[in-house]
């Protein structure tokens, strides 16, 4: 559509077709080009475009120097005319469609023709490269290098009143004014400038701002948030200066004062409809709110807003800080994710890890969706910590209602923790009728092995391998997986026993009907120890195999494990704290779906929704038992604040029916995810229930070779569709998809749609 109305303008003559990084040589008589069977009639601009395609995949992270480098290099040899450089762009990216196209064909033809396979990543990356860049702003760019650096005139006042740091409006995702999605109005950004107005008399955006208020969700392509103007704002009208002499026209449908290059644009400048010369400090009209900005494109208006794929410093030319004219700095400061990353490695320990080699520095959360501080939206698949969603304003304002009135340690006598706890005891399961509270799923596991430990007077605890239970001491010794510890089968404490796995896809025993054969495995462990003397005090699985990306167990596996634990008078524990608490949507408790009720449930992550919150919930003789090794406290446990945070994750998983969201929209994922497995070999399997899913992803589905590095890869290919996702289980080749409850079905076919794209392009 692009091109259309340029064919007829576009040069025609004698191209070459392929000059790329394969076909130019450097000899000793100085570089030349090989391969003339592409030279026929064609555009110059093609031409050119090719060998632009070429250079994409050597620079992925920032072409644009590059680009920039080789069409200044050919405009120096050949001259580009207007028609070339608004074509340049479109034909790049129809450049690497045709290559990605002919080396998918060219391979499905020929399979053993090396080269074409070799040279499918480069294809692949040298197109993936081109979509995402804007041709409206990759034309700016060029015009600006081709037409060179103008010198700004000296910049006087364009309106004549004195500000101040406080007259500056934050549209940025560290804005005030944003929360609770107040940014998502439409009308968000006057009513951010009608509160500075009222405060300060009147109100100016900044320049190179990446603006929340013009974040896009659910989208892969880099959004324009960078403002490359500055609007001024104020209550009544103010007269509008000449900052510079020059001439002033009405262009674009926008008075421009144009002097030696370098162009004032004026949105909101009210005139007579009249060109005029003017000197510095004239005055040219009046404004109730206006926008300016500068430009060096030799005639276009550069763009309003871009996106921060290309680095500010090549913006920064094309449109100049306009802070002068305000007589105050109106710059931002520019996001620094790799400083800020630096930073966080200097001080913080790095055994704590963060999400992916190159993180975005994410800054705000609205429900299922985040923002870095390029005001770039992901959709977060992965945070079952956020429950009810980023930002929730039921919980903010019940979190600072509370802090305001008291917060304090839970020795203290007040309302919010009794209720809070009788709620948690009418959700239990029949029999669970006592709460502890504590500040993790680390600290829940803990105190629940002591809890059975403690009323049995036993020490050994069954536990199942692979499993993740947590990082403290007790957690940590029922932990055996891999993937957090590859020394963990070697480092297990005496007093643990572990089990095997119940893992009916790549276990010891497979299919749906496993169970009996993993029971009887356990009935040889149980008769081990039996012979040995040693008594059981408990069991500990989650029952529903988190760690393994929401796997099932086997039906009628729990059933029958504690049965044989309560018969050798165990405690049988269940850790809830991943996959209970309305996740799975068809059940509230996971142990639920198993047909089972434990003597011990712990829970965390979700009923704080990001507040460290834990519990752990159990019959109350059990909870007495405890009274051997003294009494309980956590400081922080069941604090005030903890209470309310609490309650109100319940209060609103109640009113917004968010488990019923659990069923619609996972099951409808579910669907989707398995609708790609029929598409592409990679997906060996799709586990969970609910929103706790996991996409198996194997080399081969004979073996379930585990994919691992792709699995990687993926996940880094689903940042750049604007998704996070990662990897989980000892191979670390399980994609694990447990996003906040609050997701749409929208959102989760755009997630199906990106890994379909991501999968298609291995």
């Amino acid at each position: 559509a692009r091109l259309e109305p340029l064919r007829s303008r576009l040069r025609v003559q004698a191209t070459h077709g392929d000059v790329t990084d394969d076909n130019i040589v450097l000899g000793e008589a100085g570089p030349g080009v090989i391969d003339f069977g592409d030279v026929a009639d064609g555009w110059l601009a093609g031409d050119l475009a090719a060998t632009v395609t070429s250079v994409l995949h050597h620079v992925p992270e920032e072409p644009f120097s590059a680009v920039l480098d080789v069409v200044a290099a050919f405009h120096e040899r050949s001259p580009l005319d207007d028609a070339d450089l608004a074509a340049l762009w479109p034909l790049v990216v129809l450049r690497g469609a045709v290559l990605v196209v002919s080396g998918e064909q060219q391979v499905a033809l020929d399979g053993d023709n090396r080269y074409a396979d070799e040279n499918r990543a480069h294809e692949w990356l040298a197109f993936d490269v081109a979509r995402r860049i804007d041709a409206d702003e990759m034309e700016a760019l060029l015009r600006h290098r081709l037409a060179g650096t103008t010198a700004l005139p000296e910049l006087g006042r364009l309106i004549a009143v004195e500000s101040s740091p406080a007259n500056l409006a934050d549209l940025s995702v560290l804005g005030r004014d944003q929360d609770a999605g107040a940014w998502t109005a439409a009308s968000a950004e006057d009513e951010v400038l009608a509160r500075v107005c009222r405060e300060a008399g009147h109100a100016i955006t900044r320049y190179g701002e990446a603006r929340l208020t013009r974040a896009v969700r659910d989208r892969a392509e880099a959004t324009a948030t960078v403002a490359l103007g500055v609007t001024f704002d104020a209550p009544a009208g103010m007269p509008v200066l000449a900052p510079f002499a020059g001439e002033l026209s009405l262009v674009e449908g926008a008075w421009t004062l144009r002097a030696d290059g370098v162009d004032l644009w004026l949105d909101g400048l009210t005139r007579p409809l009249t060109t005029a010369r003017v000197a510095a400090g004239d005055e040219i009209g009046t404004t109730i709110r206006l926008t300016a900005q500068l430009g060096r494109t030799g005639g276009g208006r550069p763009p309003a807003f871009v996106t921060p794929t290309a680095p500010f410093a090549l913006w920064s030319a094309v449109s100049p800080d306009p802070s002068d004219l305000f007589g105050l700095d109106v710059t931002a400061s520019i996001p620094d994710p790799a400083g800020a990353l630096a930073r966080r490695d200097d001080t913080f320990a790095r055994v704590q890890e963060h999400y992916f080699a190159h993180p975005p520095l994410i800054e705000r959360g609205w429900r299922h969706h985040l923002f870095d501080t390029r005001a770039q939206s992901y959709l977060d698949m992965v945070n079952n910590v956020t429950q009810i969603g980023h930002g929730h304003p039921r919980l903010v304002e019940a979190v600072r209602d509370q802090w305001a009135r008291l917060n304090t340690n839970s020795r203290f006598h007040y309302e919010e923790l009794s209720r809070y706890t009788e709620r948690l005891a009418e959700l239990a399961p029949e029999g669970l009728d006592t709460v502890f509270l504590v500040n993790s799923g680390s600290e829940a596991v803990d105190l629940a092995l002591r809890l059975a430990q403690t009323h049995t007077g036993r020490r050994t605890v069954l536990a199942v391998k692979e499993a993740y239970h947590g990082w403290t001491v007790g957690s940590d010794s029922v932990s055996s997986s891999l993937g957090d510890n590859p020394r963990a089968l070697e480092t297990r404490p005496d007093w643990v026993t572990l089990v095997a796995a119940p893992n009916s896809l790549r276990g010891v025993h497979r299919g749906p009907d496993s169970a009996g054969a993993y029971l009887a495995d356990l009935d040889d462990d149980l008769a081990a120890l039996d012979a040995a003397g040693v008594e059981v005090a408990g069991y500990i699985a989650e029952p529903v195999f988190g760690n393994a990306g929401g796997l099932m167990l086997p039906d009628g596996y729990l059933a029958g494990v504690y049965e044989r634990i309560r018969a050798r008078g165990g405690v049988c524990i269940a850790d809830e704290v991943q996959v209970g608490f309305g996740r799975l949507g068809h059940y509230f408790w996971g142990s639920q779906q198993q047909g089972v009720v434990p003597d011990v449930i712990t829970i965390a992550k979700a009923v704080g929704n990001g507040q460290p919150l834990g519990a752990v919930i159990t019959r109350r003789e059990i909870a007495e038992s405890f009274a051997a090794e003294g009494s309980f406290f956590s400081s922080a446990g069941g604090s005030p604040v903890s209470s309310v945070v609490g309650l109100t994750v319940l209060d609103v998983m109640r009113d917004e029916r968010l488990q019923e969201n659990a069923v619609t929209v996972g099951d409808h994922l579910a669907d989707r995810l398995r609708e790609l497995g029929e598409r592409h070999p990679i997906v060996g399997a799709v586990h969970g229930m609910g929103l706790y899913l996991g996409v198996e992803l194997v080399l081969d589905r004979a073996e379930m070779t585990p994919a691992t590095a792709e699995a990687t890869l993926i996940c880094d290919r689903m940042l750049a569709e604007g998704a996070i996702v990662q990897p989980t289980g000892d191979f670390k080749n399980v994609l694990k998809i447990k996003p906040p409850l609050c997701i749409t079905r929208e959102s989760a076919d755009r997630f199906a749609d990106a890994l379909d794209l991501v999968l298609a392009t291995l």
